[in-house]
């Protein structure tokens, strides 16, 4: 005896980075240079290790992998990052805006109020002429 299951309906991850840049703040670089001169902002680079070698970082950068984030974010975690405050102006970034867009909107899940990404990611961040660490 079989039975039909139907499963929820299914997203591309296209219209999933689509709803989360529609329901989080998007910054363009600029923006973002600005915010991180006035100080007192947590810069999140979300990308893999292998990704910063080759490409550097946006200087001031915290390193938290894509992977990791909830786990750093969330004070209640065991590996919470003492970095990381619900109420601090919080930006991720990543290669080109998809992953940070997704993890903005993760993060206000877990009760951040003041977080935003860079939209079009470091690539967006190096074509403005921005600042890169190697």
């Amino acid at each position: 005896m079989s039975q039909s299951h139907a499963g929820p309906a299914t997203r591309s991850v296209s219209q999933m980075v689509a709803e989360a840049k529609q329901a989080v703040e998007n910054l363009t670089p600029e923006q973002t240079a600005a915010e991180i001169a006035r100080g007192g902002v947590l810069l999140v680079d979300l990308r893999e290790p292998t990704e910063r070698t080759e490409n550097g970082a946006i200087p001031g950068a915290l390193h938290a992998p894509r992977g990791m984030l909830e786990f750093y974010a969330d004070p209640a975690s065991v590996y919470h990052r003492a970095e990381f405050d619900p109420a601090r102006r919080t930006i991720v970034y990543c290669a080109s805006g998809g992953r940070s867009a997704l993890a903005a909107r993760t993060l206000r899940e877990l009760g951040y109020t003041d977080v935003a990404h860079l939209d079009g990611g470091l690539k967006a961040w190096i074509a403005s002429g921005q600042p890169i660490a190697s």
